[in-house]
């Protein structure tokens, strides 16, 4: 059996690491600051600022990194989906993912940092996936039209006769 493979998601910042392992730990009540690391005598940055933060949500890893010079930005090519179970974990997320950042459609956003999230209902999957293609359709319709996913609305239109 292969040995297990370890996965963190690194995320590269021109000087606000530490800021969004902070802001990102203040938004989900499972996340923690584990690690903070700082630039050396050798290092590119300046003696004693911040090189990585390494951060976890709900037990999976993160590194920030403040990479210099700001070689790459975010864009909606990677995103990071939150998958929730009620309405209330969608608008607590959503509110505060977008401050600051940025609403988009189907439950995309950007938070201010410029980092591409998902919001979306446990449910949507199923019902995407529902065995009456109309059923599917009309919920893929009511998606589309959503900035923010709205559970209930999502029901009905799966329900709908």
């Amino acid at each position: 059996m292969p040995a297990k493979q370890n996965l963190t998601i690194c995320l590269w910042f021109e000087h606000q690491a530490e800021e969004a392992a902070a802001f990102y730990t203040s938004v989900f009540e499972n996340a923690k600051i584990t690690r903070v690391a700082r630039y050396g005598e050798g290092g590119p940055g300046q003696k004693g600022a911040v090189m990585t933060a390494a951060f976890e949500i709900d037990d999976r890893p993160f590194l920030a990194l403040n990479g210099r010079p700001p070689a790459f930005t975010f864009n909606d090519s990677i995103s990071i989906q939150i998958f929730c179970d009620t309405q209330a974990e969608i608008d607590d997320l959503w509110s505060k993912l977008t401050a600051d950042g940025q609403e988009s459609m189907c439950g995309w956003l950007k938070d201010k940092f410029g980092v591409s999230w998902q919001i979306i209902s446990s449910a949507l999957g199923a019902m995407l996936r529902d065995k009456d293609p109309k059923k599917a359709k009309k919920v893929m319709q009511a998606m589309l039209q959503m900035d923010k996913i709205d559970i209930k609305r999502l029901k009905e239109a799966h329900d709908q006769q």
